[in-house]
C-alpha cells in the first residue's frame, strides 16, 4: 500500500537522496538540468509515493518549458526515480498517470522528457522531431505527449527555461 501526496519543501533532502540513489553521478550536468537551474518546479505536479511506514518509495517532479519563440509552453517532466527496492510494483506508472491527470486538470497542454521510447511510449509519449534540446542530447530521446488533442501541433524550436 503506497501513500501518494505532493511533494513539500521538507521532502527536499530525501528526494535528492532518492535521485542520487537511482542515477549515476553527475547527473546534475545533462542539459535536462540545465533547463531547471533557477527555475521553480510546478509544485502542484511534483509527487511523492510513500509505503505504509512514510518510507519514499518514488518521486517525480514536473518544470516549466519553452520552445521555440517562446509562445508554446509545455512541462518538462524529470526526473522520475523509484527506489531500485521498490521497482517493478508499477509506481512510477502509478506517479505518471495521476501526474499527468493533474496537469490536463490545471490546463496544461503538453509534456515532454528526455527518455527511452519503449518505456515511455507506454504513456503515449512520441518522438518530438521539430523540438530540440539543448546540447548534448539525443535527438531520439527527445519525447513528448499531448495532453489535449493537436497540442504538440505546430509546435518546434529549441526548448528553453520559462523565466
Amino acid at each position: 500500500m503506497y501513500r501518494i501526496e505532493t511533494e513539500t519543501p521538507d521532502d527536499l533532502w530525501e528526494v535528492e537522496a532518492l535521485y542520487d540513489t537511482c542515477f549515476a553521478p553527475g547527473r546534475e550536468l545533462l542539459s535536462s538540468y540545465r533547463l531547471r537551474d533557477g527555475i521553480e518546479k510546478v509544485t502542484d505536479l511534483c509527487l511523492l509515493a510513500r509505503d505504509e511506514h512514510g518510507v519514499l518509495a518514488a518521486a517525480i517532479r514536473y518544470w516549466p518549458i519553452r520552445i521555440g519563440a517562446g509562445e508554446h509552453r509545455a512541462l518538462l517532466l524529470g526526473p522520475i526515480a523509484v527506489h531500485h527496492t521498490r521497482q517493478g510494483e508499477g509506481l512510477g506508472g502509478l506517479l505518471m498517470n495521476e501526474s499527468m491527470a493533474e496537469a490536463v486538470r490545471l490546463g496544461w497542454q503538453r509534456v515532454m522528457l528526455v527518455g527511452d521510447a519503449p518505456y515511455y511510449s507506454r504513456f503515449g509519449f512520441e518522438k518530438l522531431d521539430h523540438v530540440e534540446m539543448p546540447p548534448p542530447t539525443n535527438p531520439d530521446r527527445v519525447l513528448g505527449v499531448a495532453l489535449r488533442p493537436g497540442a504538440w501541433d505546430g509546435v518546434e524550436g529549441l526548448v528553453h527555461k520559462d523565466d
